[in-house]
C-alpha cells in the first residue's frame, strides 16, 4: 500500500494511527481526519522529543509533511510544526519549517511575526534578525491587521536602543492604513521632537520649507531659533496632513474590514455575505488604483477563499492587465490549478491553457487539456476547447482527430461523444464550409446517438439553418421533414424531448413551408397536444423566441 509508516508509539497508539492513516488514503479531502491523525502523531509515546523513537519522530514528521502539502494554507500548523522540531531537533530544523511555512502562506502576519520572534530568541546576529523582519515587513507590511508584526519589529530594535531605526519604521508604518494607527503616529510625533529636521521630511519639501520661511524672514529678521521653531511647526503640521491622509484611507476599509469574520483559511465555506464583502472590497482597491494594496488584498482574498474559483480568476484577470506582469500572472494560475482548485473545477486551468497558448507554449496548453481529460474524460468543454486549440495550431484535421480520439475512447460516455459528433459535423460546416460533409458525419453516427437530445437537436439546427434558395428549397425541405420523421419515429428520445424538437419543426414550418403547411402543422399539433385547434397558435406566429433564428440567437447569447 502507498504511504505504508511504522509507527513508534504503544500498540494502542499505533493500532490507532494506522486506521486513520487509511482514513486519510481513502478520504485524503476530509480534514477532520487528518486534524486526528497529525493529534495522534504528535502524541506519540507520552509527545515527542530528543529522546523519543527514530519511527515516532519520523512518522509524525511525514504526516505533518503531507498534511500541510494537502492544506499549505494552515499557518498554526506551520508553527506547531516548528515547535515540534525545535523540541525534537533544535533551532536550524525549526528554521527550515518556518521558512518552508512562509513560502506557503508569505502574506500571514501571525506566521511572520512568530518567525521574527523565533530568530529573536535564538539568533545573536542583529543583522540576520533585522533582515527577516524586512523579509517580513515586504509580505506583510500592508495588512490591515499587521500592528503586532510592527510592534515586534520596534520591541527589537527597543532593545538594541536603536532610536533611528526605530523612528524610520514608524515614518513607513504612519503611511499605512492599519488598526491601531494612531498610537503609531503619537508616538512618530513625540520622537519627532528630538531627532534632526532632516530625518523628519523629504530633502525638497525641506527645501521649499526654508525658502518659505527665509522669504518671510526678509520683511521681519529672525533668529535661529526662531527659525528653527518655525520650520518644526510647519513640519508638524505637514506630519498632521498625512496623520489625517491615513486616517481617511484608514476609515474608507473599514468599512470592509469590519465585515470580515474569518480572515483565515479554512475547508469550511464562506458564507454569502462573506463572498459578496470580499467582491466589495476588491472593487474598492481596484478603483483605488494602487496596484502594491490591490494585489496585496488578493493575497489576502485568497487564503480565506482559496476554494473559490471566481476570486482565482478574478485575480488572473486583473494581473493580466497590468503592465509587464506576464510571469505573475502565470503564477496564480499554477497555484490555483496546482494547489487549491479540484480538478472538478475545470475552468481556471481552460483559462490557464488559453494564456499558455497566448504567451507561445502551445505545447503547455496542450498539456493542460490533457490533464484535465485524465481525471474527468468526459468534460465537453474541455474537449471541445482542446479541438479549437488543435485547429488554432495544426489546422482543421488535428482538431478532428482529437475528436475522434474522444469518440473512441471508453472512458467517454455517450452524452460527451454524442457532444463531440455534433462539434466535429460543426467544424465541417463552419470551417471547410461544406454542409454535406456536416451532414455525413450526423448520418453515419446516428445509430449510436438515438437517445442523446444533444445529437438529434445540433442536427436538427443545423439543417434548419442551411441556406436556401428558390431551387433547392423543396430539397432542404424533404430533407428537414425527413430528419423530423427521424426524430419522431426512429429516435429513442423521450416524449418530451420528441415534442420539444417537434415544436421547432412547426415553427420552421409556419415561417418557410409551403401550401400544405398548416395541414400537417395541424396533424402534429393533435398528436403532440390532443386538440384539434392549435395550442398557442398565433404565440408560435408572433414570439421570435419561437422561430429558429431567435432559437440560434439565443444559443449564441
Amino acid at each position: 500500500m502507498a504511504f505504508e509508516m511504522s509507527f513508534g508509539g504503544t500498540d494502542d497508539e499505533n493500532a490507532e494511527l494506522r486506521k486513520l492513516h487509511a482514513e486519510v488514503l481513502e478520504n485524503p479531502d476530509e480534514f477532520e481526519i487528518w486534524e486526528k491523525l497529525v493529534r495522534a502523531a504528535e502524541t506519540q509515546e507520552g509527545g515527542l522529543n530528543r529522546n523519543s523513537s527514530p519511527q515516532a519522530i519520523s512518522s509524525t514528521r511525514s504526516v505533518y509533511d503531507r498534511f500541510l502539502a494537502k492544506f499549505p494554507l494552515f499557518f498554526g500548523y506551520w508553527k506547531k510544526y516548528a515547535d515540534l522540531e525545535f523540541s525534537i531537533a533544535g533551532t536550524e530544523a525549526a528554521e527550515m519549517v518556518y521558512e518552508r511555512g512562509v513560502a506557503s502562506i508569505s502574506n500571514s502576519a501571525d506566521l511572520w511575526t512568530n518567525f521574527c520572534n523565533f530568530k529573536v530568541e535564538t539568533s545573536h546576529d542583529p543583522d540576520v534578525i533585522r533582515e527577516l523582519f524586512e523579509r517580513g515587513a515586504h509580505c506583510v507590511g500592508l495588512d490591515f491587521l499587521a500592528h503586532p508584526f510592527w510592534d515586534k519589529y520596534l520591541e527589537f530594535e527597543e532593545r538594541l536602543e536603536a532610536y533611528d531605526r526605530i523612528f524610520a519604521i514608524l515614518g513607513r508604518v504612519i503611511l499605512i492604513p492599519m488598526h491601531q494607527y494612531a498610537r503609531y503616529f503619537e508616538r512618530y510625533r513625540q520622537l519627532a521632537q528630538s531627532r534632526p529636521v532632516q530625518e523628519l521630511i523629504p530633502s525638497d519639501r525641506l527645501a521649499q520649507f526654508r525658502a518659505e520661511i527665509e522669504m518671510e524672514g526678509m520683511q521681519k529678521p529672525r533668529t535661529e531659533l526662531e527659525i528653527d521653531r518655525e520650520l518644526r511647526a510647519r513640519i508638524d503640521q505637514y506630519h498632521l496632513e498625512i496623520f489625517s491622509h491615513t486616517q481617511t484611507e484608514t476609515t474608507k476599509r473599514w468599512t470592509y474590514e469590519q465585515e470580515i469574520k474569518r480572515p483565515y483559511f479554512h475547508v469550511t465555506e464562506l458564507d454569502e455575505a462573506q463572498l459578496v464583502n470580499w467582491r466589495k472590497y476588491l472593487d474598492f482597491e481596484e478603483a483605488e488604483g494602487n496596484y502594491q494594496r490591490t494585489a496585496f488584498l488578493y493575497e489576502r482574498c485568497l487564503v480565506a477563499a482559496a476554494y473559490y474559483e471566481e476570486f482565482w480568476l478574478r485575480f488572473a484577470r486583473w494581473m493580466f492587465v497590468q503592465d509587464n506582469k506576464q510571469e505573475e500572472v502565470r503564477n496564480i494560475y499554477q497555484r490555483a490549478s496546482c494547489l487549491y482548485l479540484p480538478i472538478s473545477k475545470p475552468a481556471i486551468r481552460i483559462q490557464y491553457a488559453l494564456f499558455e497558448e497566448m504567451s507561445g507554449r502551445a505545447d503547455v496548453a496542450e498539456a493542460i487539456h490533457e490533464a484535465i481529460l485524465m481525471n474527468i474524460p468526459s468534460h465537453i468543454e474541455t474537449i471541445i476547447s482542446w479541438a479549437n486549440l488543435q485547429r488554432r495550431q495544426g489546422g482543421l484535421e488535428a482538431a478532428i482527430e482529437v475528436l475522434k480520439v474522444q469518440i473512441d475512447s471508453e472512458a467517454c460516455d455517450l452524452h460527451t461523444k454524442a457532444a463531440a459528433v455534433a462539434h466535429w459535423a460543426k467544424l465541417l460546416w463552419k470551417i471547410k464550409g461544406s454542409a454535406d460533409e456536416a451532414r455525413w458525419v450526423f448520418k453515419e453516427n446516428q445509430e449510436w446517438y438515438l437517445a442523446s437530445k444533444h445529437f438529434w437537436s445540433e442536427w436538427l439546427f443545423f439543417e434548419l439553418q442551411q441556406p436556401t434558395s428558390a431551387a433547392t428549397e423543396s430539397t432542404q425541405q424533404t430533407r428537414i421533414k425527413q430528419l423530423h420523421n427521424d426524430i419522431r419515429q426512429t429516435s429513442h428520445l423521450t416524449p418530451e424531448v420528441r415534442k420539444e424538437l417537434t415544436h421547432y419543426y412547426q415553427v420552421y414550418l409556419l415561417e418557410r413551408g409551403g401550401k400544405d403547411t398548416a395541414k400537417e402543422y395541424m396533424e402534429l399539433d393533435k398528436e403532440d397536444n390532443g386538440s384539434i385547434f392549435p395550442n398557442g397558435f398565433f404565440d408560435l406566429a408572433m414570439n421570435t423566441e419561437n422561430s429558429v433564428e431567435g432559437h440560434m440567437l439565443s444559443k449564441q447569447e
